[in-house]
Order: C-alpha cells, then sequence, then structure tokens
C-alpha cells in the first residue's frame, strides 16, 4: 500500500474519530449547545474530563460564566440535530429550542440535559488551559447516566440506533461499529506471536475457500456473488 503525506493539520482529522460530545451550558437563564469533537478523559482519580474549544466561541464564554457543563452524547437520532447545532452560534438564538430537542434537568448541575441522547456527564470546570488558538476546559465528573441498552460499564454496540457518533470532519459522521476482544500469545522470550496455529489453520482455510470460488466463478461472478451476500446479510440485519 503506498503511503502519501499530509499537511501537518490533518493530524485532527485523523485522530477525530472519537465520541461526538454536545456541551450543554446554562448562565442567567440562557441556556446553549454545542458539538464538541475533541473531549476525551484527562484523569481517572479524581475523574476528569477535558473539551479543547475555541476562546471565541459563545460555548466558551458560556463554560467560563458558568463554571459548569454537560456533555452529552447523541446517537444517529440525533444526527441532523448534532450538525445543525455546530452549524450556528448561540448568541443569536436559542439553539436548543431552534433545533427542537428536549430536555430534562440534570442532577448536580444548572446545564440542561438533551434526551435521546445515549449518556450524560455531568461537570464543573476546574481549569482553562490556553493551548494554541484554542482551549482546553477541564471538567470534574460529577454524575455519569447512560441508557443502559446502550452502555454498561464499555458500549455495547448492539443496536445501531444505539451506537455513538464519531466525527470525521465537515459534514461527515460515522457510528462505532462493533466490538472486538482480543486475546495475544507470546513466545517464551516474551516476544509477540502474530499468528497461532489456530488462527493460520483459519485463515488458510478461508483463503482455500476463496480461492475455489473464485476458480469456479471468474472474477465478475465472484465479486458479484460477494455483493448479493453482503445485500442478504443487510437486508437479514434490519
Amino acid at each position: 500500500m503506498s503511503r502519501h503525506l499530509y499537511h501537518p493539520t490533518d493530524a485532527r482529522r485523523l485522530l477525530n474519530p472519537g465520541v461526538v460530545a454536545i456541551a450543554t451550558t446554562s448562565w442567567r437563564g440562557e441556556a446553549n449547545a454545542a458539538p464538541i469533537a475533541w473531549a476525551a478523559p484527562l484523569s481517572m482519580e479524581p475523574p476528569y474530563v477535558g473539551c479543547v474549544i475555541h476562546p471565541g466561541r459563545h460555548t466558551a464564554d458560556m463554560i467560563r460564566f458558568s463554571e459548569e457543563f454537560a456533555l452529552n452524547i447523541p446517537g444517529p437520532q440525533l444526527l441532523k440535530q448534532t450538525a445543525y447545532l455546530g452549524s450556528y452560534s448561540g448568541k443569536d438564538e436559542n439553539k436548543i429550542e431552534a433545533g427542537q430537542l428536549k430536555t430534562f434537568k440534570s442532577i448536580n448541575i444548572e446545564a440542561p440535559l438533551l434526551e435521546d441522547c445515549l449518556a450524560w456527564i455531568e461537570c464543573g470546570l476546574r481549569d482553562v488551559i490556553p493551548i494554541g488558538d484554542h482551549s482546553l476546559f477541564v471538567g470534574e465528573v460529577l454524575q455519569v447516566q447512560a441508557v443502559e441498552d446502550a452502555y454498561a460499564e464499555n458500549w455495547l454496540l448492539k443496536d445501531d440506533n444505539l451506537k455513538p457518533l464519531t466525527f470525521l470532519g465537515g459534514s461527515m459522521y460515522a457510528q462505532i461499529d462493533k466490538l472486538q476482544f482480543v486475546d495475544f500469545e507470546t513466545d517464551e522470550h516474551g516476544k509477540l506471536i502474530g499468528e497461532t496455529s489456530e488462527e493460520r489453520e483459519e485463515r488458510e482455510e478461508t483463503e482455500a475457500i476463496t480461492e475455489e470460488e473464485r476458480s469456479r466463478e471468474g472474477d465478475i461472478g465472484y465479486t458479484e456473488m460477494e455483493q448479493s451476500r453482503e445485500s442478504t446479510s443487510a437486508d437479514s440485519s434490519e
């Protein structure tokens, strides 16, 4: 596979596929909501999370003034609303109302929480750290809630409607697809064994079946057969 050089700013796109969060805030009776692509855990004890926001954004002012915020994690049902919230400023209008979003009362803070999300994290502001042209807002986690069918100490990823959104840049989003459990072995020197004998046997069997089908059907026929399998699999999952 060939490699291609990109501009240094593409680093953000390569690292972007993390869970999208919608930050909600409240100050002097005014509520605001804005999607945050750059959010991450920072500490386990105490539990800190961070979100990176441009200091000129209305959301940044709301968090500074109120000294608190909530991170609401949406699924595909709120895809359009998430994109909408990232396209307008809350300085000029109430984006929660304009986006036809329903809210419910948080437990520890004043900021509202968004209905139809998959999880909610309530935070108290602990620090604001300037980093280049953005600022890192450090929040201490005060309360965590999640939909039971979506999360149970890890994302379950069983139902497409209960898989969190990830942001790829611009107007492109994706979803976390499936769980993959990993087991590995090492040799007597502690060196990773890249492929066990069982895995090698399974791979070679699969490759033999593929080669036999391709030889029998031809390249075009094999491609059509694979497309038919994918279509049948997609139909059965709906």
